[in-house]
């Protein structure tokens, strides 16, 4: 059987467009229409919003670590999952070089955590 390799690939990214489109529909129609105030303010965690000034507020710097330590987190995943995948196939050379990125993205966790930015007030 020979056929174009990419098809699966295809239908699972139409079956999960699919999926998206038809949840948003139906919520839309399902779902209940009573907006209040409360409803239609922005959510920020559970605190009440806060309004910003005109000449732009100053964020703390713990969102900012917050999310760059998300992405150095994301990045790692995603290099360590086909490297496990391929573990046999790399040998040596593929486990000094991951015990390198992994030593990497250490000092970068024991960075913030010094500097506090996993302490939440």
């Amino acid at each position: 059987m020979s056929g174009n390799p990419y098809i699966p690939i295809i239908v699972i990214f139409a079956i999960g467009f699919g999926f998206a489109a038809f949840s948003v529909a139906i919520a839309s129609v399902t779902g209940p229409a009573r907006y209040n105030r409360a409803k239609l303010e922005a959510y920020e965690c559970g605190i009440e919003p806060s309004p910003q000034a005109l000449q732009g507020g100053h964020f703390p710097v713990k969102y900012f670590l917050t999310a760059m330590l998300f992405i150095v987190f994301d990045i790692e995943i995603v290099f360590l999952y086909p490297w496990a995948v391929t573990f046999d196939k790399l040998g040596l050379f593929g486990l000094v070089e991951m015990a390198i990125f992994i030593g990497t993205v250490f000092v970068a966790f024991a960075y913030v955590w010094r500097r506090g930015g996993l302490e939440w007030d």
